[in-house]
């Protein structure tokens, strides 16, 4: 690890989640682990994807990924898929309701890598839009642009990452790996204040049907470099790497 701290850049969105507190020696263990594993990639600007279904911890282990590279002296972007959905206002185009809806109609992967991840690949580009449209605001923010070093890691975080759109732009592919009931009872808790008594049936009925849907037609899990089983927080464990560990 170096001795200077670099910074790590977080998107505009108002819908920000903070980085959690240390969870056990297990968990730093593992998340130091991947750091070292991404880091040995080499020099230059590497992009991170982290997936997995909702609620399963992708933004956590996203920020903590970033915590940990930031200390070894490499500059940190950190994104989310959510904050590149298409608008609220354009919904009456295109159905986003339903299961199958929200996998083809929800986000926007043109803008995607227009704004971030091309910017981020190409070393022309000293600059990148870490946030597209505020899921919570609507307010369009695709014009706040964050410099991108030349040895920046950009560890973006969200459902679907590894579809054909935008899945030859990674340079190391997570999957967080959670039971699908799990993935349902942890969202619905999370998203009791904007959902109410219709959380659950978010989730089952739209967002689980959505990521079958994923796995059905993209079969996303042989891709990855790393999969992590998340199902404890406290004690994360390596289900598959390249040779079975980290």
């Amino acid at each position: 690890m170096g001795s200077s701290h670099a910074d790590v850049s977080h998107s505009t969105s108002t819908c920000q989640q903070p980085c959690p507190p240390a969870a056990s020696v297990e968990r730093s263990t593992l998340v130091e682990a991947v750091a070292k594993q991404i880091l040995s990639l080499g020099q230059g600007r590497l992009l991170v994807g982290i997936d997995g279904f909702t609620a399963a911890g992708k933004t956590s282990f996203g920020h903590e990924l970033a915590e940990w590279i930031s200390t070894s002296g490499r500059p940190v972007l950190r994104a989310t898929l959510d904050d590149f959905k298409k608008p609220w206002r354009d919904r009456h185009l295109y159905d986003r309701e339903s299961g199958e809806g929200y996998y083809r109609n929800a986000f926007d992967y043109e803008a995607v890598r227009r704004l971030l991840l091309d910017p981020c690949r190409s070393s022309d580009a000293a600059s990148c839009v870490l946030c597209s449209i505020d899921p919570l605001t609507q307010r369009d923010h695709s014009a706040v642009v964050t410099p991108v070093g030349a040895d920046a890691v950009l560890i973006v975080d969200g459902v679907f990452a590894f579809r054909p759109e935008i899945n030859a732009c990674w340079d190391f592919r997570i999957w967080l790996q959670v039971d699908a009931e799990l993935s349902v009872q942890r969202g619905a808790e999370r998203d009791q204040d904007w959902a109410g008594s219709e959380a659950e049936s978010i989730h089952r009925n739209r967002y689980l049907v959505a990521e079958r849907l994923y796995l059905e037609e993209v079969d996303p899990l042989p891709m990855v470099d790393l999969v992590i089983d998340n199902s404890v927080f406290t004690r994360p464990q390596v289900v598959r790497g390249e040779d079975g560990t980290v």
